[in-house]
């Protein structure tokens, strides 16, 4: 029967220790190689907190590793290098992503996402953006996402 571990570990900084250690050190698998995989596979998110599910076969020890990805919210502030959105977004806004960032967090998130290709997830990205005060490429979110279904950022999607 397999067990199941559930954490949350910073993106790339996994350790031995807590919450790993205790949580792995009773089934009797090498905690070593499972932080180094967990390192590898959220190195993508450094500084950002990643659910991670940890699935191990108790007979054979084997193990598999499930990430997350962390709320597009928090994709898009650590991008902008803010703390958090707009309280008031119509009115204040806090930072502008570039249209290869929107892409790059459309691409972090993927199958987390609904869309059922690139162009559809950054879609998604932009919705997101305008609920927390974000413009994108210098203008209102809600303009770019008109310029993106009419196909004025294709040559990005190819």
């Amino acid at each position: 029967m397999a067990e199941t571990v559930e954490v949350l570990v910073e993106g790339g900084r996994a350790t031995p220790g807590q919450p790993l250690g205790p949580a792995l050190g009773p089934l009797g698998v090498n905690i070593p190689k499972i932080v180094g995989e967990i390192n590898n596979k959220t190195k993508a998110f450094n500084g950002m907190k990643v659910p991670v599910k940890i699935i191990i076969d108790s007979k054979t020890k084997d193990f598999e590793i499930k990430v997350g990805t962390p709320p597009t919210t928090s994709l898009i502030t650590k991008e902008l290098g803010v703390e958090k959105g707009s309280g008031s977004a119509k009115a204040v806004k806090v930072g502008d992503l570039s249209m290869e960032q929107a892409i790059r967090i459309a691409q972090m998130k993927g199958d987390s996402l609904m869309g059922k290709d690139l162009k559809r997830q950054v879609l998604e990205v932009v919705g997101t953006c305008t609920s927390m005060g974000v413009t994108i490429e210098g203008q209102d979110s809600k303009a770019v996402r008109a310029d993106i279904l009419a196909g004025k950022f294709d040559q990005h999607f190819a």
